[in-house]
């Protein structure tokens, strides 16, 4: 029966990604990657994103459209546009037709962020769990040696005790 612990070794690919990852860490401090330019387009639909999709928006709008309605309906049928209010529906209509594409780029955009920052982040624990292996074996390396010493100070420990009970006391000069 052993006492030693077992030593945790890396797989061959293990050992490969721990040294591509301590490879880009390394090229990363030295050259700290830009952000990606944004595209007018890009600005833009992040723009429209961002006002569509705050309660400021949503207000003025709502007010716009009571306004609207409430001149509309007060002028009867002398109104621009009468009841059932077919142009507030036709410039609602185009409002959703142009908002809903820009926002949906918007969405995919920062989705991609989102999928580069995970996969820094994946990265980043792949080498700290590869790290805290090797911090393993190290540490299992040095018990181990320990244990050895240890083993080997009982035994001269124990071999000077029978020396002492077969030949009795010795002195020490």
């Amino acid at each position: 029966m052993t006492l030693i612990a077992q030593p945790h070794h890396l797989t061959p690919a293990e050992a490969a990604q721990l040294s591509q990852l301590r490879h880009r860490r390394r090229t990363r401090r030295v050259v700290p990657q830009p952000a990606p330019a944004r595209t007018r387009g890009q600005v833009l639909a992040d723009a429209v994103a961002a006002t569509v999709g705050s309660w400021r928006f949503i207000g003025l709008q709502s007010a716009l459209i009571a306004l609207w309605i409430l001149v509309n309906t007060l002028f009867g049928g002398d109104a621009w546009d009468p009841y059932p209010f077919i142009l507030l529906n036709l410039l609602l209509s185009f409002q959703a037709a142009y908002t809903a594409p820009a926002i949906m780029m918007s969405q995919n955009r920062q989705a991609e962020v989102d999928r580069s920052r995970a996969m820094a982040d994946y990265d980043v624990n792949v080498k700290a769990e590869l790290e805290i292996e090797l911090l393993h074996q190290k540490i299992d390396l040095l018990r181990e040696r320990e244990l050895l010493a240890l083993t080997e100070l009982l035994r001269e420990t124990i071999k000077r005790l029978d020396a002492q009970q077969r030949f009795g006391p010795q002195s020490s000069v």
